[in-house]
């Protein structure tokens, strides 16, 4: 029986475990650790969810524990399970395994995909904050517009009671409540939900696939933090950046989405260089030739977005695109400088607890506060933040309606951006031989 120590985020580690290694007795799965997100470890994989061999369940550790647990359990082999990380992340935590004279291990598609009964469209990307989530939306409203039953399944953002989150329904927004969600979590959520369309999370992708086809025609795999799909997918579609070009070849797995798509997306070409665009181009071309590529826009959607102009404004952007993604800026930033806001508020000086924190380890950010909200605590700290700034005006570049999380005294205008297709193919060209 081999020892296995999971390197993860609450996400993939959960499901390679799920897929590959519950109920497998040619392997004993020691620990996880956790890395990424806030406060994620310290609880263990519940025993409800881990399988016959585990009745005591998972314990989950910080990430930095690596190398004292492999001593100390004598671990065989490293599984390497998290995402939107440079080639060279990956190779460090492989030498420190090996290191420490475990083998390092990383599971692909054919080990952890899980096959449908329905057929599955997959949208994912190279990178956190491509645009993925509104090319989603986009497919998930032409199938619907087609009379399709459509069910999309998020990837997973389990930061809670892993066992209560073994299976999460969204159909109304009494649903997010219900299941306590995060910031980060409603981002993914609410704006399906504005559309009509269920949206499934949770922990165990078996269940949920189970019950989503339950009433679905067509599942639609919406990925996150550019993740390859859990589920084996019958048309991959894949969102490039070009503001970032050329980390389509150089982040884990985006890299693997890459080469295997089939159809790239390549997206915010309104606000790219062109030397940008013509560099993704030309590695499609090279690396993954027989994708068909769409080109689209990411349209700024701002009512009444007159009221920026003259005023200070302190602007807030979707957390995991500035911190996972290491972009600058997003939707919020884009609009405060086309409707000439006078001043945009550097938020540093007033962050607090976990925000400060936030500010510090991801110190390229300066004149964007990340909507951070892994949790009631730093939700709360996020309040204290912009409670604390004196502005004008908080435009908002989130997905959601912050409004329905946080109240605050400064106004707040709201900005958001769908995808907007140049020429030919379309999406609803590329549909119709799905």
């Amino acid at each position: 029986m081999k020892k296995v120590l999971i390197l993860g985020a609450a996400g993939r580690d959960f499901h390679n475990f799920n897929t590959y290694f519950r109920d497998n007795p040619e392997y004993k799965v020691v620990a996880f650790t956790a890395t990424q997100i806030p406060d994620i470890e310290g609880r263990k994989y519940p025993a409800v969810l881990a399988g016959k061999l585990y009745p005591k369940g998972i314990p989950i550790y910080a990430e930095s524990d690596m190398n004292a647990l492999i001593a100390k359990h004598k671990i065989d082999e490293v599984h390497f399970a998290y995402s939107d990380v440079p080639h060279e992340y990956v190779m460090h935590k492989a030498s420190q395994a090996m290191a420490a004279g475990a083998n390092f291990v990383l599971l692909g598609p054919n080990s952890t995909m899980i096959k449908s009964r329905k057929p599955v469209i997959s949208v994912c990307a190279v990178r956190t904050g491509s645009g993925k989530s509104q090319t989603s939306r986009k497919v998930a409203l032409l199938l619907k517009a087609k009379g399709l039953r459509v069910a999309a399944i998020r990837h997973p953002m389990p930061y809670g009671d892993l066992a209560k989150q073994k299976v999460q329904r969204f159909a109304k927004y009494s649903d997010l409540d219900k299941h306590e969600c995060t910031i980060e979590e409603r981002e993914e959520y609410e704006p399906h939900i504005d559309n009509g369309i269920i949206i499934y999370s949770g922990v165990d992708y078996g269940a949920i696939l189970k019950r989503a086809e339950k009433e679905a025609d067509v599942i639609l795999w919406d990925g996150g933090n550019n993740d390859f799909p859990f589920y084996k997918s019958d048309l991959e579609i894949v969102v490039a950046d070009p503001h970032r070009a050329g980390h389509e070849l150089l982040y884990h797995p985006g890299e693997t989405n890459f080469r295997r798509a089939d159809v790239i997306v390549i997206n915010k070409m309104d606000t790219a260089k062109k030397e940008g665009v013509d560099l993704v181009v030309a590695n499609i071309k090279t690396f993954n030739p027989r994708a068909a590529i769409i080109r689209a826009n990411s349209k700024i959607i701002v009512e009444n977005g007159a009221r920026i102009r003259g005023k200070r404004v302190l602007v807030i952007e979707d957390g995991p695109t500035l911190t996972h993604g290491g972009m600058t800026y997003g939707a919020g930033i884009v609009a405060a400088r086309k409707y000439g806001a006078a001043k945009i508020i550097d938020p540093r000086p007033y962050a607090v607890g976990s925000i400060k924190r936030t500010f510090e380890k991801y110190n390229h950010l300066d004149k964007v506060l990340p909507a951070m909200g892994y949790g009631e605590k730093q939700t709360k700290e996020l309040a204290r933040t912009i409670a604390k700034i004196d502005c004008d005006l908080i435009v908002s570049g989130t997905p959601i309606d912050i409004t329905r999380i946080l109240s605050t005294r400064q106004p707040i205008l709201r900005v958001g951006y769908e995808l907007e297709e140049i020429g030919s193919p379309k999406l609803k060209d590329v549909l119709k031989g799905f």
